[in-house]
């Protein structure tokens, strides 16, 4: 699984939870909390699903 499918994945996963939100009218400033801490979570389990593991030689 390549990390670019992943993480673009996230992003429209991102992209409609801010979207409902936007539309069940949450403030702006905790859509954008929402936003930065789902994108820090999707990075580090994208790097962690998608890391090669190390050589034990």
């Amino acid at each position: 699984m390549s990390f670019g499918i992943y993480l673009i994945g996230y992003l429209i996963f991102i992209g409609g939870l801010a979207y409902g939100a936007s539309l069940m009218h949450v403030p702006s400033h905790w859509i954008a909390v929402m936003v930065i801490v789902l994108a820090g979570l999707g990075i580090v389990t994208g790097v962690k699903n998608t890391r090669q593991k190390d050589s034990g030689s």
